[in-house]
Formats: structure tokens, sequence, C-alpha cells
């Protein structure tokens, strides 16, 4: 089914009113689980309100709370996300972080027990609105268990998103948005949705034999997400996990507090300013760009894109067309909707 984004912003924001989020977030949590939608990555859009909810009734994730610094040495802060939604909780750091880098040059925010942070990629992106380039390490303490090890069967490691930004004055910034493993486990969620399976090489079944069927995955007995390019995936999620783990506070992936879902981030947010003239960096960026843009092409009806592009073009495509749920989805929301005595305003 087809959906405009402005009726599911308006909906995903009478559902978290209606559970007791306040106006401020409500409006948050809708723009950027729609804008996850539009931008292509509906494994981190509307597709989590039920769990969100969930985790809100279950009191797993508390509504309504600012963040606050537990260490504060000027361009290097603690946060506490104080285990509040993740997409308000994430934007609250992202202003200390851009407040904190433009008076210091460059501030690392260790953001630690937020519940679920959404598109990470969300977080680059505002900080490159705000002319900062930026890195990003996230990892899920307590019950993030989702990938092997490399030449491993059992879960040991989560997803561990890595993200970066850099400000261009083209029309959208440069934006990585990655894991390092193969697949989004909300990406295994939406092919579940869809009865539709998931590429080859992603994961693995509980006796460690290749599989592409989502319900493998999930089990019972639960299978497991591959790490990218085998070892080198694996040694990256090892770093991640240290810096959003250890790092912040929060913790590493701990099965000691498996009845836990929280993310920790460390994010580096930097004032290109205070490195290089305005004139200099964006001159440098575009070059450099037109010059990859450049190399000539293995399909001529193929071209190169930049990193953030896909996401770019995906949002305008899905203003105009609408963002298409699965019936699993929207049943699924519909659902959410009837026990919170929210209309969803039009036939589900």
């Amino acid at each position: 089914m087809i959906f405009q984004a402005d009726f599911l912003t308006d909906l995903t924001r009478q559902i978290f009113t209606a559970v007791g989020s306040n106006d401020a977030e409500a409006d948050v949590v809708a723009r950027r689980l729609v804008n996850a939608n539009l931008s292509g990555h509906d494994s981190h859009g509307v597709i989590r309100i039920p769990t969100y909810i969930k985790w809100i009734q279950e009191n797993k994730t508390q509504l309504n709370q600012t963040i606050s610094i537990e260490t504060d040495n000027g361009s290097m802060v603690v946060v506490d996300g104080k285990v509040g939604l993740g997409q308000s909780i994430g934007e609250q750091a992202m202003n200390l972080g851009i407040e904190r880098a433009k008076e210091y040059g460059v501030a690392v925010i260790a953001l630690k027990d937020s519940a679920h942070l959404g598109r990470i990629g969300d977080w680059p992106e505002m900080c490159a609105q705000a002319g900062m380039v930026s890195v990003h390490f996230v990892n899920t303490s307590g019950m993030g268990n989702l990938v092997a090890p490399f030449g491993a069967i059992e879960r040991r490691l989560s997803a561990n998103p890595f993200a970066a930004g850099v400000p261009t004055n083209d029309e959208f910034p440069l934006i990585l948005d990655m894991s390092a493993c193969t697949i989004a486990e909300g990406k295994i969620r939406v092919a579940l949705h869809a009865g539709k399976q998931v590429p080859e090489g992603c994961i693995i079944d509980s006796e460690g034999k290749p599989t592409t069927d989502p319900k493998t995955f999930y089990g019972p007995p639960a299978g497991s997400i591959l790490p990218i390019a085998g070892h080198k995936g694996y040694a990256l999620s090892m770093i991640i996990e240290m810096m959003a783990g250890a790092m912040t506070g929060g913790s590493c992936t701990n099965p000691e507090r498996a009845d836990v879902l929280t993310n920790g981030m460390l994010s580096i947010i930097m004032d290109r300013s205070k490195l290089q003239t305005e004139d200099y960096f964006y001159n440098e960026v575009n070059r450099y760009c037109d010059y990859v843009r450049s190399a000539k092409l293995i399909d001529n009806n193929n071209k190169i894109l930049m990193p953030g592009e896909i996401e770019f073009n995906t949002r305008a495509q899905r203003r105009a067309e609408g963002i298409e749920l699965s019936q699993t989805t929207v049943d699924m929301i519909q659902d959410t909707c009837d026990s919170l005595g929210v209309e969803p305003g039009i036939s589900v």
C-alpha cells in the first residue's frame, strides 16, 4: 500500500502523543521515522512503531527525556540518554556536539544509554547541515547480539553501525551510513513482512549454513548475521564496539544485561572552518567529487553516485510518489492504533 509522507508523519505523531509523548517529542520521532522511509531505509522507518510502543509500555523505553551531562571536559562530554526515545535523544546530543564544536573546533560526544537511535545517517546529515564534518560509532548493549564473529556460528556482536558526513555546497552532503554486518536486522524484518528472501551471503542458520530465509534468522533456534568482508568486517565491528561501548560508559554488548536494549554512540564532530577556509574546502570537495565522477563507466547507462546521493534521490521520488508499506506492516500499525484508541483516518 502507498502512503504520502505527510499522512504517515501525522499518524506517527498521533500514535506517540497517545502513548504519552509531549508534542515536541512526538514531532521529532515522527519526522525522523518517516524520513528514514523517505530515504529508502524502510528498516528504520514506521515499521518500528509497534516495537517502540511495546518497549514504552514495558517500561524499556522512557518518554520525554532530556539528556544529562555526566562528565564535561569542554570539548569532550559524556551524555546520559536515560533510555529516552533515540530520535529525540540523538538530536539533543548532536545539538550539544555542534555547539561545542563551534566553540572548541572539535567535540567528542559520548552518548550512553539511549533507546534505539533509529537511522544513524540522520546524525551526520544534521552535523553537515551545520557545516560540520563528523564520524559516529554505534553499538547496542544488552540484548543486541545479532552477528557471529568471523568463523563462528553463535551471535556475539551487535550490528555496529558507522556513519560519517562531509558538508558540501552541492544539493546534498556526502554521507556514509553503514553497518559492520552484511544486512541490518530491520531489513531482515522488512523481508519477513513482505514474504521475501534476503540476499545471499548475509545470514546463516543455527547450524552455520548459509540461508536466504529470514525466518531462520529469528528461529527458534536463531541464526546469525554475517560480518561484511569476512574478517575485515569482524575487526571493524570490534573497534566500533570499543568506541561506542567502552568509551561511552554504556557497556559493550553484554548477555548479562539481556533485559536491556540501549544504544551507545561516540560522535566526533569537527568544525572544518577551524582548519580550512570555506573557499578552499568546498572547492577541493567539488573538484575531487567531479574527478571521481569522470571515471570511465563499465555500463554507460549507469552513473557514478556519491555517498548519500541515493538517499537524496529516493527522498525526492518518494515525496512525489509516496511510500510503499507491506500489508503486514500496515496491519501491525493498525493494531497499534486500535490499542491506543487512535483513528488512522484512512482505511488501512
